[in-house]
């Protein structure tokens, strides 16, 4: 892929946040009318890839910024909440990475690594529809003079849409599962725009076919093995999934606020407006106040595990990474939601949340807490804490 403008290079922790925090006020300006109208955001990202932040989680000795994950947490958490769609669409690009820095190639990393500098985006080709559980794939890698085929489906591919490489989830001819970096123009790849979501309508989750599709020996990296010793691959998916909800929690925290202190209770009387002494309303803003701070100190302090997790890797620096990170996830899900239907009975049932897109937060963080169950991140922290057990090695925690 060619920009028509160069993409920025970002140097430090501190402009990362500075440049995430500049275009999530121009990407907040059009978030409601996007989801709207379904809009797909194509000029919001190429705005997005331009401006360096895809690449922040390269590592410094390749070129990139290497910022610690408390500041890639932030930055996901930034954009999240101006649209909490836009902040979705990276997660899985920043996921293979962390698959690529672990278990790829010295070769294999700096190819990739050096895509990403220059402005591509990865996708994702992950879940699959009617296997035995959620963690079954079928879909095939076969070898194929110097590379190897795919064939198979994929479904809930978030950004695939978006990418110029679609990480892929396969299965070898040993019964192995690989990571196939294949290249959204591969012949007989089909991205398929089906997402239909009532909520992070933008994030361009739908279906990936592969009718023996093929990709080179080099852009296939060990994925199994990512979860057959203890990585911080996991919690590194996870702690992108707590900052979108946590952006998502702010954003309709503040948007409550604005609605409350500036619009009226037509119940009452359309000229009255809600009193911001009423000791109830005081009591809903106390309690969000409390979790949503308590939600952005422990994102804050998932990052700082997960950094000592990646500089000194072991079944304890990564299971203590994993439950921090669980922490954050679990009360993430439910300061989000909570947060988005708060503002729906502060407002009430009036067309106004509708009409200005407000409604949008509660459905946004409804259909991401979705994405794994939270009820198994506190059994893990449970186990953790008064059994001394570390967590499973998966992606889901």
């Amino acid at each position: 892929m060619t920009f028509s403008h160069p993409v920025a290079v970002i140097t430090s922790d501190e402009q990362a946040l500075i440049i995430a925090s500049d275009l999530a006020e121009d990407f907040k300006r059009d978030s409601a009318l996007r989801d709207r109208e379904r809009r797909l955001p194509h000029p919001e990202l190429e705005v997005f890839s331009r401006s360096g932040l895809w690449g922040i989680s390269v590592p410094k000795e390749y070129g990139g910024a290497g910022v610690s994950n408390v500041t890639l947490a932030k930055v996901i958490a930034l954009i999240s909440q101006a649209d909490g769609s836009l902040g979705q669409i990276p997660q899985n690009h920043f996921y293979a990475l962390e698959v690529l820095r672990v278990n790829g190639s010295e070769e294999q990393k700096k190819r990739l690594y050096a895509e990403v500098l220059a402005g591509q985006r990865f996708g994702n080709a992950l879940a699959e529809l009617g296997t035995k559980t959620a963690h079954d794939r079928v879909t095939s890698l076969v070898r194929d003079g110097d590379g190897y085929r795919i064939n198979g489906r994929k479904f809930y591919a978030t950004g695939a849409i978006y990418a110029q490489r679609i990480p892929t989830s396969v299965i070898d001819e040993n019964g192995v599962q690989q990571l196939a970096f294949v290249p959204s123009n591969s012949k007989g790849l089909t991205v398929i725009d089906d997402w239909n979501g009532f909520g992070q309508r933008t994030t361009g989750s739908g279906s990936v076919v592969f009718e023996d599709v093929f990709v080179a020996a080099e852009d296939v990296i060990p994925f199994q093995t990512a979860f057959e010793r203890p990585t911080p691959v996991g919690p590194l998916a996870q702690i992108l999934h707590a900052a979108i909800d946590t952006g998502i929690a702010r954003a309709a925290y503040e948007d409550a606020l604005h609605f409350v202190r500036t619009k009226t209770r037509p119940w009452i009387d359309a000229t009255h407006e809600i009193a911001t002494e009423d000791p109830l309303t005081l009591k809903s803003f106390g309690h969000l106040s409390i979790r949503l701070h308590a939600t952005e100190a422990l994102l804050e302090r998932a990052g700082e595990f997960l950094d000592k997790a990646q500089a000194d890797t072991n079944a304890e620096t990564v299971a203590a990474a994993s439950i921090a990170v669980a922490e954050a996830r679990a009360i993430s899900t439910e300061i989000s939601l909570a947060a988005g239907t708060t503002l729906f009975e502060l407002a009430g049932s009036q067309a106004t949340l509708r009409e200005h897109g407000l409604d949008r937060h509660w459905r946004n963080a409804r259909v991401h807490t979705l994405h794994d169950p939270v009820r198994w991140k506190y059994h893990a922290v449970g186990n953790y804490y008064l059994n001394d057990e570390n967590p499973p090695l998966r992606g889901t925690i």
